[in-house]
């Protein structure tokens, strides 16, 4: 299974940026797919996820202002940012954990300029 990621870039305090994943090859089973943001000197930190059942769930900070989608059938998950921080500048990950096993895509990097 290989993540690839989509959509980061460079955007003014109090835009919106839309990223987008979708995992190639077989899923099967029940599984959850999620973002994850990492800045340079810190631990990988969690934001949202959406279970292949339907569930989601937000990090601390994100819930108002972020939503996690996906689209059926696809493998793919998207998480729309509104009302972007100084502090949301990172390169955010995409994730999928099905039957055991976790999977990292490559990352693609959020400015957010002040």
């Amino acid at each position: 299974v290989q993540l690839v990621e989509s959509g980061g870039g460079l955007v003014q305090a109090g835009g919106s940026l839309r990223l987008s994943c979708t995992a190639s090859g077989t899923v099967l089973g029940v599984n959850v797919m999620g973002w994850y943001r990492q800045t340079i000197g810190n631990q990988r930190e969690w934001v949202a996820s959406y279970g292949s059942d339907g569930w989601m769930n937000y990090g601390d900070g994100v819930k108002d202002r972020f939503a996690v989608s996906r689209d059926r059938g696809k493998n793919t998950v998207h998480l729309q940012m509104y009302s972007l921080k100084p502090e949301d500048t990172a390169v955010y990950y995409c994730n999928l954990q099905v039957s055991g096993q976790s999977f990292w895509g490559l990352g693609t990097l959020v400015t957010v300029s002040s």
